[in-house]
């Protein structure tokens, strides 16, 4: 799964970015990795992993992993070069959903580019930025299928649609928000745009300490955050990037003391978690064995063979049966041969839908 973070300048995006990463890095014993100075590589932190590597006495234990891309902070006109995001809004193209982290905070000590916190101006102003973006993309589209489209009729119907789509966001509209003719072609033709407004959005509400024991409910910018996402079905998470940066620096006990004592259950990047796996129709499988226990991440609804495939194209191809019991039986057990002679061990056949926390043993012949 990959995510981009976008946001203006001192939102706390990037202090969001550097404590997200760091913690998932060290909280998963997961070597951090830096791609390039704005790319991270995480953990995903999921405590069925260690439970079941100690059962296995496995070698190793590797977690699901998100990537991060923070964006440069995006300012007016960053979509015709201004500031520096421009350079970066590429780097977001292939991200599956956008974290935009907005500031509902108020401190005299941080600049506010536009003057004063407005939750619901910085939303439209980072949406324009991103519209302005995807019509650049539709324009150099159209450009290109005009010069043939009146000696074929594919493309004239995809230049119509590129027409649509462009029209709809010159008229201040998300891409999502965008109604794709029920056409085989039409769709697959939306979806190869790779528009950014027609990406998922998770808004991250960044307030200070005093917000955080309440979930923001307080909070009138929070509210201003949450009625924006509700109008487009988007999913809101409230954060302290500064407290996420001191957590970052805690080992795990350490880490859930300081959690308890602020009367959290969980860290910015749990949350972050919960809300991009539940947008974007995510789940978790696993496998377990004395060389490797791993977690695996699939959307909702993939079919056995498809979730074999995610491990190798050998495995979908071949496929003949899992093995599959569900995590917290299979520990309740103790061992998969105590869950075999309990009987709570299915064999599947290709029609299984995988469920969040199954353990899975392919068998395959190819």
């Amino acid at each position: 799964m990959k995510l981009g973070i976008v946001g203006l300048p001192n939102v706390g995006k990037s202090t969001l970015f550097n404590s997200l990463t760091k913690a998932g890095a060290e909280s998963a014993n997961y070597p951090f990795c830096t791609i390039d100075p704005n790319v991270g590589i995480v953990a995903v932190p999921d405590a069925r992993l260690k439970q079941l590597g100690d059962m296995y006495h496995s070698k190793k234990v590797t977690p699901a992993v998100i990537e991060f891309v923070d964006i440069a902070g995006l300012v007016k006109g960053a979509s015709k070069g201004e500031g520096l995001g421009n350079q970066f809004l590429a780097n977001i193209r292939e991200v599956d959903a956008i974290v935009h982290v907005v500031r509902c905070f108020e401190d005299t000590n941080v600049v506010h580019v536009d003057g004063s916190v407005d939750p619901a101006r910085d939303i439209e102003t980072i949406n324009l930025e991103l519209i302005f973006s995807d019509i650049e993309i539709l324009e150099r589209r159209i450009a290109k299928v005009a010069k043939q489209a009146r000696m074929d009729k594919t493309l004239a119907k995809e230049l119509e649609l590129l027409e649509a789509v462009k029209a709809h966001l010159e008229a201040g509209n998300l891409a999502k928000t965008f109604s794709v003719p029920e056409d085989e072609d039409a769709q697959g033709w939306f979806d190869s745009y790779n528009l950014l407004t027609a990406k998922p959005v998770i808004y991250a509400a960044n307030v200070c300490e005093d917000d955080l024991a309440d979930d923001g409910a307080n909070n009138p910018h929070v509210a201003s955050v949450r009625e924006k996402a509700a109008e487009e079905n988007s999913e809101v998470f409230v954060i302290c990037a500064q407290i996420e940066q001191e957590i970052a620096e805690l080992d795990d006990d350490e880490k859930q003391m300081f959690l308890e004592d602020l009367g959290l259950k969980e860290s910015g990047l749990e949350k972050l978690i919960a809300a991009s796996y539940s947008l974007l129709g995510l789940i978790s499988y696993l496998t377990a064995g004395e060389d490797e226990t791993r977690a695996w991440t699939i959307k909702k609804g993939t079919k056995a063979p498809q979730a074999a495939g995610k491990i190798h194209s050998d495995f979908e191809r071949g496929f003949i049966r899992a093995e599959v019991v569900n995590y917290q039986n299979l520990l309740d057990c103790g061992s998969l041969s105590a869950a075999k002679e309990k009987g709570i061990v299915g064999l599947e056949g290709k029609e299984y839908v995988v469920k969040d926390g199954d353990v899975i043993l392919f068998r395959f012949n190819v």
